[in-house]
């Protein structure tokens, strides 16, 4: 197993919630997409519901109905996740909605991590800039200008 792990891109997850659990299934064939491109490898996929109560639950894949066909994500399970990870996804979830948690490797980085293992680095830090938080920033700049306020 550590020959797999030094051969292994980044791992990142994503906890993305349903609210009122509307969930359309848009976004899985894009998912797919990236799989088949081998651009991730999907470790972990799993669905939750955070009830009015506040429990929170899995869900299976057959109890979506008809409606979204997610046989393509059956067995997409490493075993990483343990309901402490579920609960701890569901106290970011409003009650009454849903979420789906996926754990996936940066296969098309898994070439750099494996240079840089090579080489003696290591990673020490890392994070992720929120699209929300960018655009804010993207959007003072532009109404400041890059060297302070724009004068009229």
């Amino acid at each position: 197993m550590s020959d797999d792990i030094e051969e292994m891109g980044p791992v990142d997850y994503l906890v993305v919630e349903f609210p009122g659990n509307r969930m359309t299934g848009e976004g899985f064939p894009l998912l797919v997409d990236l799989v088949d491109r081998g651009i991730i490898r999907i470790l972990d996929l799993v669905f939750v519901r955070k009830d009015s109560d506040g429990s929170v639950s899995a869900l299976e894949l057959k109890n979506f109905g008809d409606e979204l066909d997610l046989t393509v994500f059956e067995g997409a399970s490493s075993g990483l996740l343990g309901q402490d990870d579920l609960d701890e996804a569901g106290t970011a979830l409003e009650p009454g909605s849903s979420a789906g948690i996926l754990v996936y490797e940066n296969l098309w980085a898994a070439p750099f991590a494996r240079a840089m293992r090579r080489s003696g680095a290591q990673l020490v830090t890392g994070g992720r800039i929120p699209v929300q938080a960018l655009l804010a920033s993207l959007d003072a700049v532009e109404a400041t200008g890059p060297d302070g306020p724009i004068a009229d």
